[in-house]
C-alpha cells in the first residue's frame, strides 16, 4: 500500500493544507494520506506552537469523512526532537506493508541539507516535492524516487493565519468549518 506521509505542525490546519493534500492524493498514485503531527520541528521556534492534542484533534476534525485522509500522532511517542529519518525508518519497521512516501514543500526542499541524515533520508524513501512561490526544485539526477509534481499553488500558511487572528482579522474562510466548531476563537 502506497501511503504518503504529510508531516507537519499543523499550527492550525488550514484549508491550503487539505486542498494541497486531496490533490496530492487523488493525482499522485497514493493509496493513502497520513497526516503526521509533528510535536516540535526541531528547525523551528517552538514558541507560539499549539499544545499537540489539541493541534491533533483539530486534524481530526478536520478530515473527518474522508476517505483517504488518516491523522497519525505516531512522534508523539517517539524520542524528541522528531527527525523525518527516525520517523520514516520506525514507521517501515511498524508497518512492513506499506510503502511510505515523503510529502514536502519547495521551501522545505531547499533546506533538506540541514535536515538530520538527508543524504539517507533521500536515498531510502520516495519523496513528493510540490511547489511553493519562489522556490525552484532542482532534484539530483541520482534520485529517481524523488520527483516534484504540479500540484496547485497554494499561497496559504499557518504563520498567516495566526498573525491575521492576532490582528483581530475574520479568518474563518481559512479554516475548516469543522476546526472553527472546535475553537471558536479563530473568529474575531
Amino acid at each position: 500500500m502506497k501511503t504518503g506521509i504529510f508531516p507537519g505542525s499543523f499550527n492550525p490546519i488550514h484549508i491550503g493544507h487539505l486542498a494541497l493534500a486531496n490533490w496530492i492524493c487523488e493525482f499522485c498514485d497514493l493509496d493513502e494520506l497520513w497526516f503526521l503531527v509533528s510535536p516540535q520541528n526541531p528547525l523551528k521556534e517552538e514558541s507560539g506552537l499549539m499544545e499537540e492534542d489539541k493541534r491533533l484533534q483539530m486534524v481530526e476534525a478536520s478530515i473527518d469523512g474522508y476517505p483517504g485522509f488518516k491523522v497519525s500522532n505516531f512522534e508523539f511517542a517517539l524520542p524528541r526532537p522528531s527527525y523525518t529519518i527516525t520517523t520514516l525508518r520506525e514507521l517501515q519497521r511498524q508497518f512492513p506493508d506499506k510503502t511510505f512516501q515523503l510529502i514536502m514543500g519547495a521551501d522545505n526542499w531547499s533546506r533538506i541539507s540541514r535536515w538530520k541524515n538527508h543524504e539517507a533520508l533521500m536515498s531510502e524513501f520516495p519523496i513528493i516535492i510540490y511547489p511553493r512561490k519562489d522556490y525552484e526544485i532542482t532534484i539530483p539526477p541520482q534520485y529517481a524516487n524523488i520527483k516534484k509534481v504540479d500540484a496547485p499553488l497554494l499561497e496559504i500558511s499557518s504563520t498567516f493565519i495566526r498573525q491575521a487572528f492576532h490582528e483581530g482579522k475574520d479568518i474563518r474562510f481559512f479554516l475548516p468549518e469543522k476546526v472553527r466548531e472546535i475553537y471558536p476563537f479563530f473568529i474575531p
